[in-house]
């Protein structure tokens, strides 16, 4: 587990919560969803190096766990790890003259990509979408939380898988 790549891609929530999260883009809405206006939102500016700080602690917590999940033949040399056949590892094993590489296939920025999109939707959604239920929380807060979860998993994933 490289923690350079855990903190790089945990860093991606910052930047990517800017964007998404401003007005005129999904801020607006997105206030309006959880009904809070820009005074109520002001009046808690003291609490953001607080709220900073913990999204970045959060992040790298879930990148953490999603390192894990994108590089899944991490799981897969573990299990081969060990077991031999003749004099010759079995993760180094050639068949029909090729090389299994098994640490290094599927190895993308598009790859990891795949299961952070994945990882939102299987994962991401139903925790949100069910306390949005029980919150009486709109569709559309749904969609905007979703969204910027999958995003941020999508990036993160892509950055973890595709940086060896």
């Amino acid at each position: 587990m490289n923690f350079l790549v855990i903190l790089g891609a945990s860093l991606v929530s910052l930047p990517v919560g800017f964007i998404w999260y401003h007005k005129k883009v999904f801020g607006t809405a997105w206030m309006k969803a959880i009904g809070v206006t820009d005074e109520e939102k002001m009046k808690e500016g003291a609490k953001m190096g607080l709220i900073f700080g913990l999204t970045i602690l959060f992040s790298m917590m879930f990148t953490t766990i999603l390192s894990t999940m994108v590089i899944h033949q991490s799981g897969i040399y573990s299990i081969l790890q060990g077991i031999e056949i003749g004099d010759k590892p079995l993760i180094e094993l050639n068949v029909n003259g090729q090389s299994i590489d098994w640490m290094n296939r599927f190895r993308t920025f598009k790859h990891g990509m795949l299961h952070g999109f994945l990882l939102s939707i299987f994962f991401v959604l139903p925790i949100i979408g069910t306390n949005a239920l029980f919150e009486r929380r709109s569709f559309k807060y749904i969609a905007i939380t979703t969204g910027y979860w999958m995003i941020n998993l999508m990036i993160m994933g892509g950055i973890i898988c595709a940086w060896a």
